[in-house]
């Protein structure tokens, strides 16, 4: 079912990079289709998002009233919970919220300055957004864990507002989305998606305020349309097919490691699940496992196809040799499963979260580890980094300047101002000389 490739073969590395390319469909349609949504949001407001709204989902909205979830909705949802998943929401939220709280504490997210000898005072002022905008599909799948992870580390970093958008096809509401949002502390809730969501929390309309910034994935329309609105507000990042590699050093069970793999590539046909091992009769073990273990899955058909297409064992010649292809994947979930996992951390450079040890299944961080499980996918873990608390603050720098310290920056400045042509730069630093 998945490929087998091998470091000894002479051409391992086109291989690689055929298994990592990946050609997404045709994109001259979907540009074509958000522009023109975009562009009737922007100029018609709630008249678009009501009509593409009700087009794609099969409603018959007539006001955005008619799409909007009040906190009492909120509230009933949570408190109709089956008391097994309302305890799970609360105590992965919990855990998530306890994890970014020290992440604030931790990453240099409070502002502060210092004074130089002459009196001048340098530093940075560091504060929240003031309305953010969190994207939760609700398409093939709902994810109550998505909203758990956008709105939390924005509540904790101090968010004033938080909006939240969510498709809801044939007015089909899902209660752990919203029971989610309740815990979460999402302060409003509208039944839209698409473009035309984006548009709406991008622009504003008369009755959905514009947001600062848009957290949270979505499809290709999605993903579209972020990319559109980029400049007007901040997004998190163009999220992509789901990925997991695993790096095992045969020691771990294989009905396990298959588990694993399973766990990412039932998102969607187009995931991404890859085991690195130096034993190939363990690699062997793995298969059979897999065999053995697909039938039981509800999701067997996207599992397949997924590992099929997309999916791949590779046998290495050493665990060293395993982190280097490691990091040139660069995967959004890296899983060290091996004896001795942090042995082998400092050989890795870039990977969006890095599972340590053959207990700690992707899964786990996906819903309650704590830490975020919005990752930057498509090898751009070489430059960026998961959805934390400081993607919801900003940094302003702080100048204070004594009449001491204007003297000798006066000089410096005029001296580099002439140089680059500007007089009225230069003038001003040394109109405040003595």
């Amino acid at each position: 079912m998945m490929r087998r490739l091998s470091t000894h073969s002479e051409s391992f590395d086109q291989e690689l990079n055929d298994l990592l390319s990946f050609s997404e469909d045709d994109q001259t349609a979907i540009e074509k289709t958000v522009i023109s949504i975009l562009k009737e949001v922007r100029i018609e407001g709630d008249d678009a998002v009501i009509r593409h709204t009700n087009q794609f989902d099969r409603l018959t909205a007539r006001t955005i009233a008619d799409l909007q979830i009040t906190a009492d909705q909120l509230n009933e949802a949570r408190k109709q919970l089956p008391l097994e998943q309302l305890e799970a929401l609360e105590n992965a939220a919990m855990r998530v919220r306890s994890y970014h709280e020290r992440q604030m504490r931790e990453s240099g997210c409070k502002s502060w300055e210092y004074t130089e000898p002459d009196g001048t005072v340098l530093g940075q002022q560091i504060g929240p957004l003031d309305r953010v905008g969190i994207y939760v599909p609700g398409g093939k799948a709902a994810y109550p864990s998505s909203v758990l992870m956008n709105a939390i580390p924005a509540k904790v970093a101090g968010v004033g507002e938080l909006v939240m958008v969510v498709p809801t096809p044939d007015g089909l509401h899902n209660p752990l989305v919203l029971a989610a949002a309740a815990i979460a502390g999402v302060d409003r809730v509208f039944t839209i998606g698409g473009a035309q969501a984006i548009g709406a929390l991008a622009y504003g309309t008369k009755s959905i305020p514009a947001v600062d910034k848009i957290v949270g994935p979505g499809n290709a329309f999605v993903a579209c349309a972020k990319r559109r609105v980029f400049g007007t507000v901040g997004i998190d990042m163009i999220a992509g097919p789901s990925e997991i590699l695993v790096i095992c050093d045969g020691k771990t069970p294989p009905d396990w490691v298959a588990m694993d793999l399973f766990s990412q590539a039932e998102h969607d046909e187009l995931a991404q699940s890859i085991l690195l091992c130096p034993n190939a009769e363990y690699l062997d073990e793995v298969v059979q496992s897999i065999d053995r273990l697909i039938e039981k899955m509800p999701r067997k058909d996207i599992i397949r196809t997924s590992l099929k297409n997309r999916g791949a064992m590779i046998l290495v010649d050493s665990m060293e040799q395993a982190c280097h292809i490691s990091n040139q994947i660069a995967p959004e979930h890296l899983e060290i499963s091996a004896e001795n996992p942090r042995q082998w951390l400092n050989h890795i450079r870039h990977a969006g979260a890095i599972f340590l040890g053959k207990f700690t299944s992707e899964s786990l961080g996906d819903y309650c580890a704590g830490p975020n499980h919005v990752l930057p996918t498509s090898r751009t873990a070489r430059f960026s980094s998961p959805l934390g608390v400081y993607d919801f603050i900003k940094r302003s720098s702080l100048i204070e300047v004594s009449e001491e310290g204007a003297q000798s920056l006066g000089q410096i400045a005029s001296v580099l101002a002439n140089g680059e042509g500007l007089q009225a730069h230069a003038m001003a630093a040394q109109m405040r000389l003595k």
